[in-house]
């Protein structure tokens, strides 16, 4: 009995010991640049809104499901955003426009700033357009900024903070 008594202190500081701390995420910023401001007329407020919400939550998501850049904090700019079809406002201000046949070259590009935890800071810098309008599949309207999106979280999580 005396040898049970001896052992269940060591065992809850064992437990203690192997239980992973529960890291602070990161925290994921995005502005507009002046070049998105001047075109969220033309593109629509609530689409471009709805592009800052979409990196926010791509880039967030990402480094929390691949456990990377815990405690960071990320400033991200998106400096130019195209869609790959005609956005809601640009339909009902060009009438003309079909939202399934008419299709253009998107993408985004990305600027901005990753503090790490350690207080180190490293300048962002990233962009993704398609390169042929044979490139554009499918039927999302900001189907090539999503890759952009997409492609520069996962470069943060790999630690690639500026691409050429």
């Amino acid at each position: 009995m005396r040898k049970l008594a001896f052992f269940a202190p060591l065992a809850a500081v064992l437990a203690v010991a192997v239980t992973p701390a529960v890291a602070d995420p990161a925290s994921v910023n995005v502005t507009l640049g002046p070049d998105v401001i001047e075109s969220a007329d033309e593109l629509g407020e609530r689409d471009v809104q709805e592009q800052v919400a979409r990196l926010a939550d791509v880039v967030r998501r990402t480094l929390a499901r691949r456990g990377a850049l815990d405690g960071a904090e990320i400033n991200l700019t998106l400096t130019d955003l195209k869609p790959n079809r005609p956005t809601m406002q640009q339909m009902t201000d060009r009438p003309g426009l079909d939202g399934i046949r008419s299709v253009s070259i998107g993408g985004a590009t990305i600027s901005g700033h990753v503090t790490t935890a350690d207080g180190l800071i490293h300048p962002v810098s990233y962009d993704w357009y398609s390169t042929s309008i044979a490139e554009v599949h499918g039927f999302n309207t900001w189907q090539d900024a999503d890759r952009a999106y997409s492609r520069l979280a996962n470069n943060l999580a790999d630690g690639r903070y500026v691409t050429r």
